[in-house]
């Protein structure tokens, strides 16, 4: 992914830090840890940057998460539905069932979908990072 270093793709794919770019905002890299999904630092370590802006920063990301939900139902009905021509009802079953297994990265996705809209990349602040090591 260094060819996207320092966009906003990046950031929101990785789950990197929105300022740096150089770490996870996450505890534990596994979204399927159950118990750790949503487990974020409270800072960068690299550039300091505060995550949780203002309490309840994140209960924005539910505004994010149904259209990102809708994106991947949509897709997985499609695919079922018409691409592989199942049934109605089998197609729906598949994508509950979808969207039940991808509810961690969808979480995730929002999240740092709406901590993006809020900050942006900084070359000089990920640039110190790189002097320093």
């Amino acid at each position: 992914m260094e060819i996207l270093k320092g966009t906003k793709i990046n950031s929101i794919l990785s789950g990197s830090c929105p300022v740096c770019q150089n770490e996870s905002m996450y505890t534990v890299p596994n979204p399927y840890k159950v118990t750790s999904t949503l487990t974020m630092e409270a800072r960068c370590s690299h550039c300091n940057t505060k995550y949780k802006i203002e309490p309840s920063f994140f209960f924005g990301a539910m505004y994010v998460s149904y259209p990102v939900g809708i994106f991947f139902g949509s897709i997985s009905f499609f695919i079922t539905f018409y691409l592989l021509n199942l049934p109605f009802m089998t197609s729906y079953i598949i994508l509950i069932i979808v969207m039940l297994l991808l509810l961690p990265i969808i979480l995730r996705i929002s999240r740092n979908i709406w901590i993006n809209i809020f900050m942006k990349y900084d070359k000089t602040k990920a640039l110190q990072f790189k002097n320093s090591q």
